[in-house]
């Protein structure tokens, strides 16, 4: 694994080593490009390895804090406020594709064998897919790219983008591409493979399927269209159905150790043969390293987690906070070491909350020591958070206190891809396209549920008055399941709001509990805080939703590049 690291590592130095932005167009590049280099696996093997940089890291965890769950105690405001003159992510993945497609383009004059060749057009097809994905998910319309451009003139370089809903069928194309090329691959699941391929289309077509549901004329600039919708609804059915019938996945069992510790898909030190993860980043002690651990267990200000987070996890019996049955009481209760505990709420609720969070919250004069001893000794600092919430998820006390407590030393791997969201995805997708079955649900969420212990979900579930999405009573659950099961990974929840076209949730004078934290009603000394009512409140800085963040603004330096026949800038930018 060290060697595979390595390799990568120098992969992507040969990439950088190329052109900075996308109308950087010498055909020049570092390494030699002709037939000979192409027709030399283990140069094209190399090349191939930088694109797993494209993905994920631990970064991608807990730090991505512009949603409803969590509150930056510095304030998260919308990514882009005001049209910057140039982005690093708008020239950085159009410097990706452009990467990609040179060797996409190579192994046109490759003399390799053509199933050597199938497969690596089939690995640079699936991370053009990729690029383009979220490229078309942040900007909408965009310039659609198969070849390497080397003319400046050329109208694909000035030419107006392209429309939005071609590109994401051309992201299709290469998906299934991908996934017809590519081999099996579960036994080293740090490599490209069909599954992860699969895996890779649930999200993205679950994503362009309830994009084109819920999108409207005046605020994405494209009517709704449910023909489309279905159509690629479906085709996150078929890929999600394709890999939980293989039979080679199934969910992570959250059994205690001896000392009652759960480890998941987040906090495990290896992920290699958990049955859960269809692709994953491997961290190495020494070698390849970061910092999640450390942030979430040290003297670093969290970023808590939210009432409105706190308030979506459904009670044991099954009810949310509005008609369950059993006690809400959520003011912190001194213990008998003096700290305030909110263990007998976590009690009553859905098991992820206490696998998310800690049962002590800490805050400004109040930090607490989480009571989990690196082999070596304790953790050295109090915690606190934002809001009062400080997260468990990814902590791990079977590192040593050095790699667990500096930045940039903590080696637990970090989950890209995983079975949980495929069933998540199903679900989701039956329920839009209106033929979910009790079956479909028992296969999917269900299993999600037990884990959880938690009742069934059924397909006529109670009303929750805090549905203000104005969905089906069923999609509400299953999008209030996605939630909780997901909750602080890889940036979802904001895309997911995005894709149900309700970003206005993340307007805080609107919705005031996206900055509230914890009940500190019985904290006799509030010295410091800021409390709203009973509920510390994790920042005074409110966000307020414009139609316009829908999508990110098209930088001002390659909108006067394309003067002619002319790059349009997006809606209300």
């Amino acid at each position: 694994m060290k060697t595979k690291i390595f390799c990568v590592l120098a992969a992507a130095s040969l990439l950088l080593a190329g052109c900075d932005d996308l109308l950087d167009k010498d055909p020049r590049d570092t390494f030699l490009n002709n037939k000979a280099f192409w027709s030399n696996e283990n140069q094209v093997e190399g090349y191939s390895n930088a694109f797993y940089g494209f993905y994920g890291s631990a970064s991608s965890f807990y730090f991505n804090s512009l949603n409803d769950d969590q509150v930056n105690p510095s304030f998260d405001n919308w990514t882009y406020t005001t049209v910057p003159n140039k982005s690093g992510v708008w020239s950085g993945m159009f410097t990706n594709i452009r990467q990609i497609n040179y060797m996409l383009d190579g192994l046109k004059i490759s003399t390799l064998p053509n199933a050597t060749k199938a497969r690596y057009e089939a690995i640079g097809r699936l991370n053009r897919a990729w690029e383009y994905y979220q490229l078309v998910q942040m900007y909408g319309d965009v310039q659609w790219e198969d070849h390497v451009i080397d003319k400046l003139e050329s109208e694909e370089v000035y030419g107006p983008r392209t429309d939005r809903d071609l590109v994401m069928d051309k992201v299709l194309e290469d998906l299934n591409f991908a996934i017809a090329n590519l081999p099996s691959n579960t036994s080293d699941k740090t490599e490209w493979g069909k599954e992860f391929a699969e895996a890779m289309k649930s999200d993205v077509c679950l994503y362009e399927g309830t994009f084109c549901k819920y999108r409207t004329l005046a605020e994405n600039g494209k009517a709704p269209d449910l023909t489309r919708a279905n159509r690629y609804l479906q085709a996150c059915v078929d890929a999600s159905e394709s890999l939980r019938t293989s039979g080679k996945f199934t969910l992570n069992v959250w059994t205690p150790d001896a000392k009652g510790k759960i480890y998941t898909i987040y906090n495990s030190l290896d992920l290699s043969s958990n049955d859960e993860v269809i692709f994953y980043n491997n961290y190495e002690k020494d070698v390849k390293m970061h910092g999640l651990c450390d942030f979430t267990s040290s003297s670093t200000t969290q970023r808590g987690i939210t009432k409105d987070a706190i308030d979506a996890f459904l009670f044991k019996d099954g009810r949310p906070l509005a008609t369950t049955t059993l006690n809400t009481n959520d003011k912190a209760q001194r213990d008998a070491q003096g700290h305030y505990s909110i263990a007998h709420l976590l009690q009553n609720k859905d098991k992820r909350l206490s696998l998310l969070i800690d049962p002590i919250i800490c805050f400004k004069n109040h930090g607490w020591i989480r009571n989990e001893p690196s082999p070596d000794g304790p953790l050295p600092a109090e915690m606190t958070s934002s809001t009062g919430y400080t997260i468990y998820k990814y902590d791990n006390p079977q590192l040593e206190l050095y790699y667990r407590t500096n930045t940039n030393t903590n080696y637990t791997d970090i989950p890209l891809f995983w079975y949980a969201v495929v069933l998540l995805n199903e679900a989701e997708a039956k329920a839009e396209l209106g033929t979910i079955t009790q079956t479909d649900l028992d296969n999917t969420v269900n299993l999600l549920q037990t884990r959880a212990e938690l009742p069934a979900l059924t397909l006529t579930p109670a009303a929750d008055p805090a549905n203000n999405m104005g969905v089906s009573n069923l999609i509400w659950e299953i999008r209030r399941t996605r939630r909780c099961e997901l909750m602080c990974d890889l940036d979802y929840r904001y895309w997911d709001l995005l894709r149900w076209h309700q970003l206005d949730k993340l307007d805080s004078n609107v919705h005031p509990n996206i900055n509230r934290g914890a009940n500190v009603s019985g904290v006799a000394d509030q010295t410091g805080l800021t409390v709203d009512g009973n509920y510390l409140v994790g920042t005074t800085a409110t966000r307020t939703f414009l139609p316009k963040y829908y999508s990110y603004p098209i930088p001002s330096n390659d909108l006067t590049l394309n003067q002619n026949p002319g790059m349009k800038q997006n809606i209300g930018w």
